[in-house]
């Protein structure tokens, strides 16, 4: 276990700006998705409540998205699923099934160390170096720091009506998504700063940059929201 995962200065300045992205960095990530697969020394990128990106090079953005970054060297992270949903007797909604460690999923998940498997923390949490759900940090080092939750009772990218250049409301950012399924983003006047594949399904975007991590977005009313920016066609 990694006693500095998260230090108290850390915890203060979680709490105090909770709005803004967590990224956990350096980290082993089993996201069982058949797709992803197994990660070494990944990074988990988390909006709110889902996550937004996984793989290797997220964390060269940390600062361009104000990111709180949490350095996971060591550590590795598996999704927070068990049966019926529940993820180590802190959520209550049977209907809850967390899923994959996927762009787009739930960010609930557990930090174990080497010598733990996830088995083991569902049944013993307060062993984990940390448990996330729904994006916020509910255990660390075995002390509860959130309550458990209570919930109330693609088309080929040729034919997408979503390709060309958008750019965030700040004019940061400039992506621009090619008909041949590639796209190619500018930042703060630095040209290439991130390329990829992209794939779209009806109203969602997912992104597989050259880097290796994967991210996603989704369009509404011809906006694109994306990894905590928004987009407008230019």
């Amino acid at each position: 276990m990694n006693p500095t995962l998260f230090d108290e200065d850390l915890l203060k300045t979680i709490a105090a700006e909770p709005r803004r992205p967590l990224l956990f960095v350096n980290a082993t990530v089993h996201t069982l998705d058949p797709v992803i697969g197994h990660l070494t020394g990944a990074d988990l990128l988390l909006g709110t409540r889902e996550i937004v990106g996984v793989g290797t090079g997220l964390h060269t953005a940390a600062e361009d998205d104000g990111a709180v970054v949490v350095d996971c060297t060591g550590l590795t992270i598996v999704p927070g699923v068990v049966e019926n949903g529940t993820v180590a007797g802190l959520r209550r909604r049977p209907s809850d099934r967390v899923g994959t460690l996927a762009p787009g999923n739930p960010a609930t998940f557990a930090v174990i160390s080497g010598a733990l498997d996830l088995e083991h923390v569902i049944w013993r949490p307060e062993q984990a170096a940390a448990i996330v759900v729904d994006g916020e940090i509910a255990l660390v080092d075995g002390r509860r720091l959130a309550p458990t939750p209570i919930e109330p009772a693609s088309a080929s990218p040729a034919d997408s009506p979503y390709l060309g250049l958008w750019i965030d409301e700040t004019g940061f950012i400039h992506q621009e998504l090619a008909a041949d399924g590639r796209y190619d983003e500018a930042r703060g006047g630095r040209p290439h700063a991130y390329q990829g594949s992209f794939w779209i399904e009806g109203d969602r975007i997912v992104y597989r940059d050259d880097l290796g991590f994967w991210a996603y977005g989704s369009f509404r009313d011809d906006v694109l929201h994306h990894a905590g920016y928004v987009f407008h066609r230019r």
